[in-house]
């Protein structure tokens, strides 16, 4: 009898360089390991979409569609080339309107797609009608998702086989156009028991034929277990990746999966262990200066706690490496059960569990509920769909208070479409106002990654990628501190210090440029506040100036940290008298921003 074929999408372009290097990978390092993917007989990738297409114009001044035109190019004509969409979000972390959804759609089709894995973290299937339907019609394959986990201990309502039997039921009679199905748990938290009775679930379902799938990541410990489930349940593809970038956070490793499934009839993609030992040696070889996160490499018994997905997990720690801050991590993956369960168990999947990150990272930085996470605050009000069950109502109520929302039960789609700063003609003006080529191109970058689309595409994108080389010369550098201008903070005053051997005449500037006395500066008389900066993070916008009258609450200033968006605010009624850093400042904790008089 002939073993079962089993499709194996190989991941590790895409969510196995999201799940370990938070997407920050550089394209001409990693091509010699794709042509290596493509000599040991795989033809299925994950090649793009999801966070790993903003990542590219975040931290590394690459393009994402030149990315994939490349990857296509070697891997040839017929290889299934497959990206991650957002339903109504696309690759974007806000929803986008009916336009930008379909240009979504018609752009990754003329940049290679072959197939679109489609998926809503709330699991509201009114969000992945149109979306499907526009990748259906520009001829591309269409995934139709739904997200899984496991609750946190004590939670109830939802996650359950019978919740997504419901879910399934109304993806098949929405009419929404489909070439397979994927059950997709981001967190790798849900059990295997539970995996089997879903699959088999779905089996039942599902039209005979039905091309049905598993994706699960490692972070939890139990991922191999749940595909050997499923695919004694029926599951017709899995998806893995290759060492260094598999296991922990990512995708159980290929090698280890053909050595899970010796002697049973399963026949994995058709792979030989000789020829993906080969592959995984030369991808090692490309990754070799890339600083691998310890937590990437580790499975966590507490993530089923939270949970965090791997994608996100270091994502968010490499953020939290950036703004010195890791040291709150098991903190905030602590604060996320409380986060999860009043927030109505959305997935904990982008961009649902970036919503539960910085909401669980406010929570412990300023204090239980006192700072809503836009992101977060918007899901509980209903503006990116319906929630599996109801949010907490105080929640709701702080939500709707702190961002001056009223609760909506408006689909998200008809939402965004209202919303003209969503509209192709916003975006077509903001390229030619910053004199910007207007391709269609341009037009999906700009209006997906915001000002930072807008930053790359003027070539002035942030670099940030960790490479061990660097990293070695930044720490030489800063034990051997040479002549130059220095910035440092001084009881949360930012002076410019100029240093010099010998026994020159040392200049302390503030930074505005005014020569001053350091200790001087940082005093307040009994009458002023000094307003400093909660988070470590970048000066976004200043919306207050000198001599302006403010009120207790108003907003003086908003930073930008861990992709949120934070109000600084005054204390208390007043006229600011200074305003202490400029747009783009790096600021960081406790650092005095403003002056109150």
């Amino acid at each position: 009898m002939a073993k079962k074929f089993i499709d194996v999408m190989d991941t590790t372009f895409r969510d196995g360089f999201q799940s370990v290097f938070g997407g920050r990978v550089l394209m001409d390092d990693f091509f010699p390991a794709v042509e290596a993917a493509k000599r040991a007989g795989i033809n299925h990738f994950e090649f793009g979409g999801g966070a790993r297409f903003q990542s590219l114009y975040f931290y590394l001044r690459e393009d994402a569609f030149e990315m994939m035109d490349k990857f296509r190019k070697i891997v040839g004509p017929d290889a299934n080339l497959q990206t991650l969409a957002r339903g109504v979000n696309t690759v974007m972390l806000d929803t986008g309107s009916k336009e930008l959804i379909d240009l979504h759609a018609k752009m990754f089709k003329k940049h290679g797609t072959t197939t679109i894995r489609n998926f809503d973290a709330l699991n509201d299937v009114e969000n992945l009608k149109y979306s499907g339907e526009r990748i259906a019609h520009h001829g591309l394959k269409h995934e139709v998702v739904v997200t899984m986990m496991d609750l946190p201990p004590g939670c109830h309502g939802a996650h359950t086989t019978e919740f997504y039997e419901k879910t399934l039921r109304e993806i098949l009679d929405s009419g929404i156009p489909y070439d397979s199905i994927c059950f997709k748990d981001a967190s790798g938290t849900s059990n295997p028991q539970k995996v089997f009775d879903t699959i088999k679930m779905a089996r039942k379902l599902i039209p005979e034929g039905t091309h049905l799938r598993l994706h699960t990541h490692e972070t939890a410990g139990v991922s191999v277990s749940a595909y050997m489930a499923a695919l004694e349940a029926g599951v017709d593809g899995i998806d893995m990746a290759a060492a260094p970038v598999s296991g922990g956070t990512s995708q159980p490793d290929i090698l280890t999966m053909l050595h899970a499934t010796k002697g049973m009839d399963y026949d994995l993609g058709g792979l030989e262990i000789d020829k993906v030992l080969t592959y995984e040696k030369e991808l090692q070889h490309c990754l070799s200066d890339y600083f691998m996160p310890p937590e990437a490499t580790m499975v966590s018994p507490i993530i089923p706690f939270s949970p965090m997905p791997g994608g996100a997990l270091t994502a968010n720690t490499q953020m939290m490496r950036d703004n010195d801050i890791l040291d709150k991590f098991p903190e905030v993956i602590a604060a996320m059960t409380e986060v999860v369960e009043k927030g109505g168990y959305g997935t904990s999947v982008t961009p649902v569990s970036q919503f539960y990150f910085q909401q669980a990272l406010n929570n412990v930085m300023q204090g239980p509920w006192k700072a809503i996470a836009p992101g977060y605050g918007k899901m509980v009000l209903g503006y990116f769909g319906k929630t599996p069950v109801a949010p907490d109502p105080e929640v709701v109520r702080i939500a709707s208070e702190k961002l001056g929302l009223e609760p909506t039960t408006e689909k998200a789609l008809d939402l965004a479409n209202a919303d003209e700063s969503k509209s192709l003609e916003t975006w077509i003006n903001k390229l030619k106002e910053e004199d910007i080529e207007i391709t269609e191109e341009n037009i999906f970058i700009a209006a997906a990654c915001q000002e930072k689309g807008i930053a790359f595409l003027k070539g002035k994108g942030e670099f940030n990628v960790r490479k061990i080389s660097e990293m070695k010369k930044e720490s030489e550098g800063s034990f051997n501190m040479g002549s130059g201008n220095y910035t440092v903070v001084v009881d949360g005053q930012k002076f410019s210090v100029q240093v010099a051997e010998g026994d020159a005449n040392i200049q302390v500037t503030a930074v505005d440029g005014e020569s001053v006395a350091p200790a001087s500066v940082a005093k307040t008389s009994g009458d002023e506040v000094s307003i400093k900066a909660l988070l470590p993070g970048n000066v976004w916008k200043i919306v207050a100036n000198p001599g302006q009258s403010v009120n207790e609450g108003d907003v003086i200033m908003i930073l930008e940290s861990m992709k949120m968006e934070i109000d600084v605010v005054a204390p208390r009624g007043g006229v600011i008298k200074s305003i202490n850093v400029a747009t783009n400042d790096k600021v960081v904790e406790g650092q005095v921003v403003a002056v109150l008089g």
